[in-house]
C-alpha cells in the first residue's frame, strides 16, 4: 500500500467512466478537474461521473476543482508570425487581429501595471521581451530579447510585475459555485500572491457552508516570498512548477520545491508536487530516467502527493502512467529518509494535547514496529497530524463523518473508513480491529496503536493512546 498519493488531471483521454475506474484501481487518490478547460457545466458532469464511480466501486478518492485564476493571454495572431531579437512589438488592450508588430492583450490593466525595464514572457517562456515604454492607458511597447514563432492565444507571464487583477476572477467565482454545489472536496486557487487571496476564497466557501479545503497553488514570486503566511492560512499547498518555472529562475525551482515541502510538513499541511512529472508518457509507454528520478525525489522529500497533468488529461496512456507512477512511489517509500518529519508540538499550540499525543503515537509506532496506527476522528484533525509525522506504520482513520472520507485521500499514508458505533471506547477498539482483520490489513500477532477521545460519545479532541497486540 503506497503512502504518497497520486493526483490525476482529467481531460479527453480520461473522461470515460471505464478509464476513470481503471485509473482508480491503479492508484489515483485525487481526481483533478481543471476549470481552465471545458465549460462549467461540462466540468459539473465530470464531477458527478466521478462520484457515481466512487459509489459503484465503494472506494474513496478526493475531487479537486482547480480554478483557472487570472491567466493572462494574447489574442489571435496571423499564421507564420515570427519575432527576431531586437524587434519591437506593441501590446494593446483593444481587440485586434494580431501581427508580429501588434497583438491584443486580454489583461485590460496591463499598461497601468507594467513599468519600463520589466520582463514579459510568452508561450511558457519561449519568447522573452523587455518593456520599452507604456502610455499607462492602452498600449505597451516591448523589445524582443529572445525570439521565435508568435502563436495565437498563448499565455503571458510577468515575473517582475505586481498584477492588479484579483486572484478570483468573475469566471472563477461562477465556476466555484458550480463546483461547491456539486460537492467537491478541495478547491485549487491559482496564482496566489498572499494570504488575503485565500481568505477571500475561504469566505465564499464558508458562505456556501461547504467543507471543501483550499489548495494554494504556488506559481508566483510573491507567493514564494510570502510562503509562511500563505501556509498558515491555507489547508494545503501545490508546488505548481509550470508557471513557477517561468516566473522565477529555473535553477531556483528545485530548492523552492524542497523548501515548500519542508515548511508544509512542519505545519501539517498537505503538499502536492505538480507539472511535467511523467511528461514523456504523454506519447510513450515508459517514462524517462530523469522523470523517474524526479518523482522519486519528491517522494523521498516527503511530499503528500505527486500530480499528473497532460499525462492523464490528453496523453495516450492515462491508465499506464498511473500504474508506472505507483510503482515508482512504492519503491521510493522504502527509503528511511521519509520517516518522522514535522515539528515537535509546542505548548502554545491550540491543540497541544492532541498534537503531543499524535506525535508520540508516530514515534511509538516506529519504536515498537507497529503494523498500523488506528485513529478515531470527526474533523480529520488527528489524521492530518499523524500523517505529517510520516510514521512507518499504515494510518487507518475511522469516522462517522462521511463528508471527510474522500477529503482525507490527499493526506500522506491515510486510509479512511466509515464507522458510526460510538458506544464505548473498549467496544470501538475491538470492532475496528475486527474490521481491519477481516480486510487482511492486520493479523494475529501484529502490534497496533489506537487513538481516540474519551469519553468517546462526546467526539472531543484526541486524548487517549493504547498499544495493543492483535490476538493477545
Amino acid at each position: 500500500m503506497k503512502r504518497t498519493k497520486i493526483v490525476a488531471t482529467l481531460g479527453p483521454s480520461s473522461i470515460k467512466s471505464r478509464v476513470l475506474e481503471k485509473m482508480l484501481y491503479q492508484g489515483v487518490n485525487v481526481f483533478r478537474v481543471n476549470f481552465s478547460h471545458g465549460s462549467a457545466e461540462e466540468n459539473r458532469k465530470t464531477i458527478l461521473k466521478i462520484q457515481a464511480i466512487l459509489k459503484k466501486t465503494k472506494r474513496h478518492a478526493a475531487i479537486l476543482a482547480d480554478l483557472q485564476g487570472p491567466k493572462l493571454r494574447i489574442g489571435t495572431v496571423e499564421e507564420g508570425a515570427f519575432l527576431d531579437p531586437g524587434d519591437l512589438m506593441t501590446f494593446t488592450n483593444k481587440p485586434c487581429s494580431g501581427t508580429k508588430e501588434k497583438v491584443f492583450m486580454t489583461y485590460d490593466s496591463f499598461p497601468k501595471d507594467v513599468k519600463v525595464g520589466e520582463m514579459i514572457l510568452l508561450d511558457d517562456g519561449k519568447l522573452l521581451m523587455r518593456v520599452v515604454s507604456t502610455n499607462s492607458k492602452n498600449e505597451v511597447i516591448a523589445e524582443t530579447i529572445q525570439g521565435g514563432p508568435l502563436k495565437s492565444n498563448k499565455g503571458v507571464n510577468l515575473p517582475n510585475t505586481r498584477v492588479s487583477l484579483p486572484c478570483l476572477t468573475d469566471k472563477d467565482i461562477y465556476d466555484l459555485n458550480i463546483a461547491l454545489d456539486a460537492g467537491v472536496d478541495w478547491v485549487g486557487l491559482s496564482f496566489v500572491r498572499g494570504k488575503q487571496d485565500i481568505k477571500n476564497l475561504r469566505k465564499i466557501i464558508n458562505e456556501k457552508k461547504s467543507g471543501a479545503g483550499i489548495v494554494a497553488k504556488i506559481e508566483k514570486p510573491e507567493a514564494v516570498s510570502d510562503i509562511d503566511a500563505i501556509l498558515d492560512e491555507t489547508d494545503a499547498v501545490m508546488v505548481a512548477r509550470g508557471d513557477l518555472g517561468v516566473e522565477v529562475p529555473m535553477e531556483s525551482v528545485p530548492l523552492i520545491q524542497k523548501m515548500i515541502i519542508s515548511k508544509a510538513i512542519s505545519r501539517a499541511k498537505p503538499v502536492i508536487v505538480a507539472t511535467q512529472m511523467m511528461e514523456s508518457m504523454i506519447n510513450s509507454l515508459t517514462p524517462s530516467r530523469a522523470e523517474v528520478n524526479d518523482v522519486s525525489c519528491a517522494v523521498i522529500d516527503g511530499a503528500d502527493a505527486v500530480m499528473l497533468s497532460a499525462e492523464t488529461s490528453v496523453g495516450q496512456y492515462p491508465v499506464e502512467v498511473v500504474e508506472a507512477m505507483s510503482k515508482i512511489v512504492k519503491a521510493s517509500e522504502l527509503s528511511s529518509v521519509t520517516r518522522i518529519k514535522g515539528r515537535k508540538p509546542q505548548p502554545e499550540d491550540k491543540r497541544f494535547v492532541s498534537n503531543a499525543l499524535c506525535y508520540q503515537a508516530a514515534k511509538t509506532a516506529n519504536l515498537v514496529e507497529a503494523r498500523s496506527i488506528c485513529a478515531l476522528t470527526f474533523s480529520g484533525y488527528s489524521a492530518k497530524l499523524i500523517s505529517s509525522f510520516r510514521p512507518k506504520s499504515n494510518v487507518y482513520v475511522f469516522t462517522s463523518n462521511r463528508s471527510i472520507l474522500n477529503k482525507l485521500c490527499l493526506f500522506w499514508g491515510v486510509t479512511g473508513f466509515y464507522y458510526n458505533s460510538m458506544e464505548s471506547t473498549d467496544q470501538t477498539f475491538v470492532e475496528i480491529s475486527k474490521m481491519l482483520k477481516s480486510l487482511s490489513l492486520i493479523e494475529d500477532g501484529d502490534t497496533i496503536i489506537q487513538l481516540a477521545s474519551m469519553p468517546i460519545k462526546k467526539r472531543g479532541m484526541t486524548n487517549t493512546m493504547r498499544i495493543k497486540q492483535i490476538g493477545a
